[in-house]
């Protein structure tokens, strides 16, 4: 049986970058589970997984357009120091959490720092990168 659009699958994973380094995996812990075409995984993990039969493995490179996005200048938010709460000491690489205007969590990180303001990245951590997954689908429905 193929894996087609609507299938509850249950595939294991390693998310590598391009350097080789590991971003992701699945091996040490529970597959992960989704539903194919329902819109909650990356564009190109879940078309890869598409026509895959259990015990299928397969390495695809998945383009940044079709996993995370190209990196957007919008996405960085100048701060002015007087704005940041007295509690929070500002420093590169730090990961912080804001609203947006919904009131959902926005996940940033501080990439400049001076007297004046504070930059953060809003930017998910893996845009502008191909990414590469070994895949392996381990159960349909």
């Amino acid at each position: 049986m193929q894996a087609k659009k609507g299938d509850s699958v249950q595939v294991h994973y390693t998310g590598r970058l391009e350097d080789g380094s590991v971003f992701d995996t699945s091996v040490s812990r529970e597959p992960l589970g989704f539903t194919l075409g329902d819109g909650n995984m990356i564009k190109g993990f879940d078309a890869a997984v598409y026509g895959m039969i259990i015990g299928d493995k397969k390495t695809v490179t998945i383009p940044a357009a079709e996993a995370y996005g190209e990196r957007k200048d919008d996405m960085m938010i100048d701060v002015p120091r007087a704005h940041v709460p007295a509690d929070i000491l500002p420093e590169i690489g730090l990961d912080l959490v804001l609203q947006d205007e919904s009131g959902r969590p926005m996940p940033v990180t501080v990439v400049f720092v001076d007297d004046e303001k504070i930059t953060l990245d809003a930017n998910h951590q893996l845009a502008g990168q191909d990414l590469i997954f070994d895949i392996e689908l381990v159960r349909i429905g």
